[in-house]
């Protein structure tokens, strides 16, 4: 059996990239046959549980009956394996693609499955552009029916090589319910506004804490990701609660919505992928 070694070279230019001379920045964006719809999730910063969010809409997709791929775009911070369980590097098939690993039913690649313990990735753009590019396109995929993307946090590299390298059917928005989350998710919509990606929905996670005796705490504040949506004209996928659950599955790579499905927290993220899913099915796909 075959197993990947990934060397990057950086090149001495990115088509298409700001300063490359005038190229159309979407002249090669290429459909990935055998995947249907290929949905980012996004937010304008970091510690709002994006990554969390990703890994249960991927196995909640799962659990619904699709194919699912996810693939982990943050280079610098990569989280999808801890999340998902697996640490294994992925082999090659006879067409020198990559074979993705599978765990929990969905298809995964990730840097940090190329990575030794906690090897630090000190890379400038181009190279992050380009790895980008070669998990999209040199990653044997096979059928999915969705391959969700976990951006980093931000409107950079990562954002700009994945919208450059293939049309996406939408984006998905996570927040949390305070200004301080909401004022730089607008930043993130405006970013797919420019480069024609519609936004599926808003996500609002940590939306609340239930206390021992019932009390419901709004440590974050009180429905900021709903408001944001009317605000934007677009779909409030749902709220997820704050849940240690949540956070213990994370840890132990099983998602909640693989190892408790019918608890508050498994059934809070089925509630989001369902309505993603039909969501999805109302917007036409990507040519």
């Amino acid at each position: 059996m075959k197993h990947v070694h990934v060397e990057v070279k950086q090149p001495a230019a990115t088509p298409g990239a700001p300063g490359a001379g005038g190229t159309d920045p979407w002249a090669n964006q290429n459909r990935v046959p055998g995947i249907k719809r290929i949905v980012a999730v996004a937010s304008g910063k970091g510690g709002v549980g994006k990554s969390t969010v990703a890994v249960n809409l991927a196995c909640g997709l799962n659990r619904l009956g699709a194919r699912v791929g996810l693939l982990d775009c943050d280079i610098y911070g990569p989280s999808i394996p801890l999340m998902m369980g697996i640490h294994q590097r992925p082999t090659l098939n006879d067409d020198e693609k990559m074979i993705p690993p599978i765990n929990h039913g969905v298809k995964l690649m990730s840097i940090g499955f190329l990575l030794d313990g906690d090897q630090p990735v000190i890379w400038r753009g181009p190279m992050i552009q380009r790895t980008i590019q070669q998990f999209i396109t040199v990653t044997d995929w096979g059928e999915l029916d969705y391959l969700l993307v976990d951006l980093p946090p931000g409107t950079g590299d990562a954002q700009l090589t994945l919208c450059q390298t293939v049309p996406l059917d939408g984006g998905v928005i996570v927040t949390t319910p305070q200004e301080a989350s909401l004022g730089v998710v607008r930043k993130g919509i405006a970013m797919f506004e420019k480069v024609n990606v519609p936004i599926l929905g808003i996500v609002e996670n940590m939306s609340y804490f239930t206390a021992p005796d019932g009390t419901r705490v709004e440590i974050f504040g009180n429905g900021g990701g709903r408001r944001e949506a009317e605000r934007q004209n677009t779909t409030f996928l749902g709220e997820v609660p704050i849940f240690t659950e949540i956070r213990e599955g994370g840890d132990r790579g099983v998602p909640v919505v693989v190892s408790a499905p019918k608890s508050k927290p498994g059934l809070a993220f089925l509630a989001v992928a369902e309505n993603l899913r039909r969501r999805m099915n109302q917007a036409p796909a990507s040519t």
